[in-house]
């Protein structure tokens, strides 16, 4: 294992925000009413169509700026509670009241965002009046047959990069999770593949033990070599993958949400197949991963505090920091269109 360490100093918290899907809510939590959320800093709103349809527009009326969140939605329009106006789902303007003459022109439009209901979320693309060429991403596994699948929703403290490196990183797990995933002692050389993928970046763990915590001893109970990949993909996409035998197989998708700067909504999607009866394993596995992500609440809170008190952030890395620094990189190459720059697979060696 290289000690060699690597300063890095960003003068922004913000590494940089892609475009693309991001979720905004889970679909049962849109309906009749103004949903609104922040993306990046900018306010929206999602409410449900005439058709049904999830439709979400800028949260700003285009007549005196009032938030059409705080409206109401009338037959399938979102209509703005200051002077009545009312908007469709494609931001067109279909009811000045008291205007004698045709209500819809090109500068009472509100801008929109294309948005899709796919595998229990509501997918917004992040740039206004746009067709994007591509669709929301297909959470593998989720739904399927023979798996329980648990979807949450959690407020995350921190940038984008940073939540995404807290969910990949494993030499965190033994002490901020100790006892749950891994611990400190008797540590053993595994190898680690990192390679580049489309709009992304993955990490192969070989040589991997069962984990000697809870979870670990949950999925497997007889032990044996697990199969394990971290993935992040372009705009949001962090996905831990375990496989611990032929009838055992968890998934963790989260999709990462920026709020503001310092600020991440992270939707959870985790597939979970293990030979335990679903209704037991939904009582065992949702407390223990709760804990888990309340774990790295706290451990990201004090990092989000100490990086504004210092000003910034400044990071000594080593070749087992495996994916934060490549995060960085694709979000920052991302945010000024550019497409991610392939690399080379490589392997190290690490301790677990």
């Amino acid at each position: 294992m290289s000690t060699q360490q690597s300063a890095q100093t960003e003068p922004n918290a913000n590494a940089g925000f892609a475009p693309g899907w991001y979720i905004v809510a889970a679909s049962k939590d849109v309906g009749a009413r103004p949903k609104p959320f922040m993306l990046n800093g900018l306010p929206i709103v999602t409410f449900r169509d005439s058709n049904g349809q999830s439709v979400s527009l800028l949260d700003r009326c285009a007549h005196r700026n009032a938030p059409l969140s705080a409206g109401r939605v009338i037959g399938g329009n979102i209509q703005c509670h200051y002077h009545g106006w009312e908007f469709d789902g494609a931001g067109a303007c279909k009811t000045v009241p008291g205007l004698c003459g045709e209500p819809d022109h090109p500068a009472r439009r509100v801008p929109s965002f294309a948005c899709r209901d796919s595998q229990g979320w509501v997918w917004v693309y992040s740039e206004p009046d746009v067709d994007p060429e591509s669709e929301p991403y297909d959470i593998p596994c989720a739904d399927q047959p023979g798996y329980l699948t648990i979807r949450e929703h959690l407020e995350m403290p921190g940038p984008l990069d940073a939540v995404a490196e807290n969910a990949l990183d494993v030499p965190h797990t033994a002490f901020v999770h100790a006892g749950l995933f891994r611990k400190n002692a008797d540590r053993k050389p595994i190898e680690v593949v990192i390679r580049a993928l489309d709009g992304g970046v993955e990490a192969q763990f070989i040589g991997e033990e069962r984990p000697k915590g809870l979870v670990g001893r949950l999925l497997a109970p007889q032990g044996g070599e697990v199969f394990h990949w971290d993935r992040f993909l372009l705009p949001c996409i962090a996905q831990v993958e375990y496989r611990l035998s032929d009838r055992s197989h968890i998934i963790t998708t989260a999709a990462l949400t920026p709020r503001t700067p310092t600020v991440t909504d992270i939707f959870a999607t985790v597939a979970v197949k293990v030979p335990v009866p679903n209704a037991i394993l939904r009582g065992i596995f949702k407390p223990v991963a709760m804990r888990i992500l309340r774990q790295d609440i706290e451990i990201l809170r004090r990092q989000t505090e100490q990086v504004k008190r210092f000003g910034g952030e400044e990071f000594a890395s080593t070749e087992i920091d495996v994916l934060g620094l490549r995060i960085k990189k694709l979000l920052r190459e991302a945010s000024r269109g550019k497409a991610s720059t392939a690399q080379e697979e490589r392997r190290i060696k690490m301790l677990v």
